[in-house]
């Protein structure tokens, strides 16, 4: 990524001049002639000499370092999307946000819940699954027994011989090669934190299979694919598989959909009908 010097020059200053004394602890006074903040007061809460932030906004610094950034988004207390156009008009990618974690936004169980004719799931970043509407239920099975570390996808995949039969044989090594790559995106996304660390540790104890293709240092994010899941009742169905974004950083909404002018949609109708109780006792 190149940095666009006069953008962040101009967004430094018109950053500057909307922060008000106040807003950054410190006081008014009577004699301002600069709207805002001064530079001076800019550098002092960012630890760095006016002289640096004057060429900054003169368009005539070199690249500043992702420190520089970050204390520059603290000192002109910017909001995390003002803060990650910082870092992009420097020439870096944006820094991780907020994780949200296990928690599932209500509008987020809204939206499954009135997905009515199309399965979806919601899908940490590291492969828990947090929640699915009752056709996805239907599709991959109740995990309602499943609890805490073994909600995780990838886990189950590789140390439940279970959940690949719910999927063609001479499809294993492919979903295996796809999993490891997502999961390795997403390890380097979080910076190696203890949570991601702590699911490598287990999936390396646990399956041989898993450190090899971890050795092999694949990576491939997520994004669409075509899948063919075998269910008891209905047999063979193939989906189209999207993947949406939603606003936490580490929570994917997968949606699958019949292609079109397939059988996988008269098949959802007789899945709807045939409810959860049919499904495989796993999930994808």
């Amino acid at each position: 990524m190149d940095m666009d010097r006069r953008q962040l020059a101009d967004f430094l200053r018109k950053s500057r001049h909307r922060l008000q004394p106040r807003e950054a602890d410190l006081p008014q006074g009577r004699h301002r002639r600069t709207p805002g903040l001064r530079r001076e007061e800019v550098a002092q809460l960012a630890g760095m000499s006016a002289d640096y932030v004057m060429r900054l906004e003169q368009a005539r610094s070199p690249q500043p370092s992702t420190q520089i950034l970050a204390a520059l988004a603290r000192a002109l207390r910017l909001t995390e999307d003002e803060r990650d156009h910082l870092y992009l008009l420097a020439g870096y990618p944006p820094p991780v946000g907020r994780l949200a974690g296990t928690h599932v936004r209500p509008s987020m169980l809204y939206l499954l819940d009135h997905l009515r004719e199309t399965p979806a799931q919601l899908v940490g970043d590291l492969g828990d699954l947090l929640a699915m509407n009752a056709l996805a239920e239907a599709l991959f099975g109740c995990v309602c027994t499943v609890e805490g570390p073994d909600r995780n996808v990838v886990w189950r995949w590789f140390t439940d011989p279970a959940v690949r039969e719910a999927y063609p044989p001479e499809e294993h090594d492919q979903h295996s090669r796809e999993a490891v790559a997502d999961l390795r995106a997403a390890v380097a996304r979080r910076g190696t934190d203890e949570v991601s660390a702590a699911l490598l540790r287990r999936l390396r104890g646990a399956s041989e299979e898993f450190s090899r293709l971890w050795d092999a240092h694949e990576v491939g994010v997520r994004r669409r694919g075509r899948m063919r899941v075998l269910h008891p009742e209905i047999g063979a169905i193939v989906f189209d598989s999207e993947v949406l974004l939603t606003p936490a950083e580490d929570q994917r909404l997968f949606v699958f959909t019949p292609p079109p002018g397939s059988s996988g949609v008269d098949a959802l109708d007789l899945l709807a009908l045939l409810g959860p109780a049919t499904a495989h006792r796993s999930h994808r």
